[in-house]
């Protein structure tokens, strides 16, 4: 059974994971393999995250896919970052934003000309020297050619899918009708051989992924993988969606606005507006942070609010046996930065760079499940940073966030920061220094010192340096047209 060769795929569960994977694999690896989805419309999908960051766009160009159609399709916006509203304090707001911030040097960021700049009185808030920074605070955007900016989308999840079925579907995937009622395993080896349904249908398969959402009925039920959880360094273990008519225009960002024991999200698309409230349940009700989210959100709800509950986590091995988990089956990190649908697509990259074509192989495993690991570890660390560098003390939950035992890892990042002003990005790791130096200054960490390597400039070189490229900012957004005027122009919904 290990060394058989896969030529029968099954994707257990359709949701964005299982449409993502049944695309990919179809339109790229399609024709030597023979792939089915099995999934019941009697199962709604989570569905509620709306935010991408960046490297989704890595995928579409894989595909193939017509960005103006994929945008009208799933009623889209663009994004330029997320604007942390209460973060850093009570009504202490800062942005996260894509792309690059001023001009490094090869010994040095530009944080640490910044850095002397502040002490100089001459360099002006951190996110003025970053085009998408200042794009998304004016409220402005195109996509451009050659070095444009750095953005990704706001989508509607469900329609998203939707636009995955058919690409998938015109590639040779077969959707199969139904709920999983068993999971056969192979006696002697302990792989999955295939799946019935509850209408006594048996569908085969050599290879499986898992995209079954929280319950893992795959990975967790039947091959009892284990999960490693992370309740004690990130707390919050329930959310609440709900969807709004749009009642303004479009902004180019998303909006992560703190609260006394969670945070609420507010995702802009072309007709309507995605709302969401992730909270800790040890420190509100579901009927206090629905109350919260209801009381914060504009326009006419389109649905009640839905309570979802999670435990943030990973599975211990990503891919166990001849069984590959993606999305909620794989663990969960809260959307805090946008980065379950990036992860999805990692699985999906991966899983194509070591496709066991000539039968299961245990390095492909062990190779595949460090990979996924470790991204997923740092993009933990990057999470908890928002919670454990605050300066709110206002209210019992952010006293216990800021007090929380850190990974190792996490701690020697900020400390770097704080004392020397370095950052630092390991090659396969998602958020680059640019990322890590925003949040942890808008978080409130300055760091002590610059690289010394700042004084070959002399004080109004360096003036001129910084004034350089503001101006040189601000140029390149006065040409943008309005966010809402591109999408007009761009990818309106028909």
């Amino acid at each position: 059974m290990k060394n058989r060769k896969i030529r029968k795929v099954v994707v257990a569960g359709g949701g964005t994971a299982g449409w993502m994977a049944a695309a990919s694999l179809s339109k790229l690896l399609g024709k030597t393999l023979d792939i089915t989805l099995v999934e019941s419309d009697d199962i709604p999908t989570v569905g509620v995250g709306e935010a991408t960051i960046p490297t989704l766009i890595t995928l579409h160009q894989l595909l193939k896919i017509n960005e103006q159609e994929f945008m009208a399709a799933v009623q889209g916006t663009f994004k330029l970052g997320i604007s942390f509203e209460s973060w850093r304090d009570v009504g202490q707001d800062y942005i996260h934003s894509f792309g690059w911030t001023g001009k490094d040097c090869w010994a040095a960021g530009f944080q640490h000309f910044w850095k002397k700049g502040i002490d100089l009185g001459i360099s002006e808030e951190f996110g003025k020297y970053c085009p998408e920074w200042v794009a998304a605070k004016e409220n402005k955007f195109a996509v451009l050619p050659r070095e444009g900016l750095n953005y990704a989308y706001h989508i509607d999840a469900g329609l998203y899918a939707k636009f995955l079925r058919k690409m998938a579907e015109q590639h040779g995937t077969v959707r199969q009708e139904g709920k999983i009622k068993y999971v056969h395993k192979d006696t002697d080896t302990g792989f999955i051989t295939s799946l019935q349904l509850e209408s006594g249908q048996v569908v085969e398969g050599d290879l499986f992924i898992d995209c079954t959402g929280f319950r893992g009925l795959l990975i967790e039920e039947a091959l009892h993988t284990g999960y490693d959880d992370w309740s004690h360094l990130l707390p919050c273990d329930s959310a609440i969606a709900v969807q709004t008519e749009a009642v303004s225009d479009p902004i180019p960002y998303t909006r992560s606005i703190a609260h006394e024991a969670g945070w609420q999200w507010r995702i802009p698309l072309q007709t309507r507006v995605g709302n969401g409230m992730v909270f800790c349940s040890k420190f509100w009700s579901d009927d206090e942070a629905i109350a919260t989210l209801t009381s914060n959100i504009s326009g006419k709800m389109l649905n009640d609010p839905r309570v979802i509950k999670f435990k943030t986590g990973q599975r211990r091995k990503h891919w166990h046996k001849n069984c590959v988990a993606m999305g909620l089956a794989s663990g969960f990190i809260e959307p805090l930065e946008s980065t379950s649908i990036h992860l999805i697509q990692r699985s999906i990259i991966r899983l194509m760079q070591m496709f066991p074509y000539d039968g299961i192989r245990q390095p492909d495993i062990e190779e595949f499940n460090s990979q996924m690991t470790f991204e997923s570890d740092n993009i933990r660390d990057f999470i908890i940073l928002h919670y454990y560098v605050t300066n709110r003390r206002d209210s019992e939950f952010w006293r216990h966030c800021s007090s929380m035992d850190i990974p190792d890892s996490l701690r020697h990042r900020i400390e770097l920061f704080k004392q020397t002003g370095r950052v630092f990005k390991v090659p396969t790791e998602l958020f680059g220094e640019n990322s890590w130096i925003q949040v942890m200054m808008g978080q409130g960490l300055m760091p002590e010192q610059y690289h010394p390597i700042v004084n070959m400039m002399s004080d109004a070189e360096l003036k001129d340096f910084l004034t350089g490229i503001r101006q040189s900012v601000d140029k390149s957004v006065k040409q943008l047209p309005s966010h809402q005027k591109f999408i007009q122009h761009y990818c309106k919904s028909m």
